[in-house]
């Protein structure tokens, strides 16, 4: 095998129906009219107008088996199984695609794959540098899933965490103030200021921050008899710099401080999720712009400043317009943007320009994150891996079921999801996540013993028969690449099963490996 497949693997990559075949695409992007226009229709819409304003023309719509495999990845970090793929591939259906994302929302998968998102953005994390500690992280981890499945209105989401107090082993929310390196007043307004209001407040004037950091200022911390618990709670003791009586609205209003000595985090917090403040609506409808197209409205999403103009003011308007009339309704949120035809462009440009890139004339292509990666890998070859913490903790093993997406801990790794670019979940920063491509991670693909192992162990492979070349490859494709073999692909793959005189099982040992090895498998696309 390591002999062909480097044959194979430069016939296959050399001939990927990623390098601009229309095998991907439908049809030509075409608006609705009429009085019914749908909240997706009206995103096209803008989107088309702005292309061309700009001189642009936009991708075709994407075709049904590269819709299908981008809708999975994006909506529940998983692949389609062959089954499904066949059902979608062959209904008639008009409204297949709408009925197909009304599914994906509903799947345990989904609560799984934004769990882990939003994992990254609290840093949910035992050990250094945030500390939490195993029993915090899971209860952080527990209380942010059962949000998440449950569908809680995203404005609700936030207000809980923002006046959280009580035992971080006990309610969950209570970790958002603990998970932070910087636990001062004006280390948390920072981190509020990123999380829910897109803004690097660090780069803000030392006036404003402390402004900010007033309303944080009586968050107090108090150990228990119980190792490593710790109690968060509201204590007007806890200001010693005067910063409750410095709070201001980062909009310049003034605070009326509350009689009595309430907690200052309530009034934030009430301020922040208004309606009619675009602080808080405008961060969360980019940042999940950002995740299902690739790039931000506003790009970085995490970097909201008046120097940094959103690429479609219309379309973010609209979003925010949408999300607040539907009192933060997220799952809302996600359809009428996976819904658009602009999320179900092809990623082959009509032109190859930053600006085509900013303004979504096409869907842009960038590679699998690192869980979603090793649990394809797994879910194809049916096998699985070990996950542990080297801190002799609770928690320490994870069950060899649990898949990648579903850790709770970012502490608990292993040497592929590092080398693949999970975040360490250290700062809140998006960036922290790398889905850049290296020379380690490609040969990893095509070298390592731990891939080579999972092939020779795939049913794909063990279960291959006698098959031809023809119903292997059909097989495979599906499987691997959620589509089925082009007739220039079908010729290759026959060409080398007769030259070589391989068996059916090597055969799809070649193919397999091979497939993985694709930019078509690695990416979204």
């Amino acid at each position: 095998m390591t002999v062909r497949l480097p044959i194979l693997v430069a016939s296959l990559i050399a001939g990927s129906a990623l390098a601009l075949d229309p095998v991907f695409e439908s049809g030509p992007m075409q608006l609705r009219t009429g009085a019914t226009l749908t909240a997706s229709d009206k995103i096209d819409e803008l989107i088309l107008k702005r292309l061309h304003e700009l001189n642009l023309k936009p991708a075709n719509v994407c075709s049904d088996a590269v819709f299908l495999r981008r809708a999975y990845l994006c909506v529940i970090g998983t692949l389609p199984e062959e089954e499904e793929v066949r059902e979608f591939l062959a209904s008639k259906e008009p409204d297949r695609r709408a009925k197909l994302i009304d599914e994906l929302l509903q799947r345990d998968e989904f609560a799984d794959y934004w769990t882990m998102k939003w994992g990254d953005i609290l840093r949910v994390k035992a050990e250094f540098p945030i500390k939490l500690w195993p029993n915090a992280a899971q209860a952080y981890h527990r209380w942010i899933y059962a949000s998440v499945r449950g569908n809680k209105p995203f404005h609700q989401f936030v207000h809980e965490l923002l006046v959280a107090n009580g035992s971080n082993f006990r309610e969950g929310e209570v970790n958002f103030y603990r998970a932070m390196q910087d636990r001062s007043p004006r280390g948390m307004a920072a981190t509020v200021a990123l999380t829910f209001m897109g803004e690097r407040a660090d780069k803000w004037p030392k006036k404003k921050l402390d402004a900010l950091a007033g309303f944080f200022s009586q968050i107090a911390f108090k150990n228990t008899a119980e190792w490593k618990e710790e109690i968060v709670y509201y204590d007007p003791d806890a200001d010693k710099e005067g910063l409750s009586k410095q709070a201001i609205f980062p909009d310049g209003k003034p605070v009326h401080i509350p009689r009595g000595g309430e907690d200052l985090r309530g009034v934030f917090a009430e301020w922040l999720l208004r309606p009619e403040n675009p602080w808080f609506s405008r961060n969360i409808t980019n940042r999940v712009w950002s995740w299902l197209m690739g790039r931000g409205i506003v790009h970085e999403p995490d970097d909201m400043r008046a120097d940094n103009p959103p690429s479609n003011p219309a379309l973010l308007e609209l979003l925010q317009r949408e999300f607040v009339t539907t009192r933060c309704d997220m799952k809302h949120l996600f359809r009428i943007i996976l819904n658009s035809q602009t999320f179900q462009l092809s990623s082959i440009p009509a032109q190859e320009t930053n600006e085509a890139i900013a303004n979504f004339a096409h869907y842009p292509l960038r590679r699998m994150e690192a869980e979603v990666l090793i649990d394809a890998l797994n879910q194809l070859t049916r096998t699985e891996e070990s996950y542990s913490s080297p801190i002799p903790e609770p928690f320490t093993f994870v069950p060899e079921d649990v898949r990648a997406i579903a850790l709770a801990d970012g502490s608990i790794t292993s040497s592929f999801l590092e080398l693949y670019g999970r975040p360490p979940r250290d700062t809140g920063f998006e960036s922290e996540r790398n889905r850049n491509t290296s020379a380690a991670q490609r040969l990893h693909l095509l070298n390592s013993s731990h891939v080579h192992g999972k092939v020779k162990a795939c049913p794909l492979v063990t279960e291959a028969g006698n098959a031809s070349p023809a119903i292997l490859a059909e097989h495979i494709y599906i499987t691997v690449l959620s589509r089925p073999p082009t007739e220039k692909e079908l010729t290759r793959i026959t060409a080398y099963a007769d030259s070589t005189s391989t068996s059916s099982r090597e055969l799809a040992e070649d193919l397999v490996w091979a497939l993985m090895n694709q930019p078509e498998f690695i990416y979204i696309h």
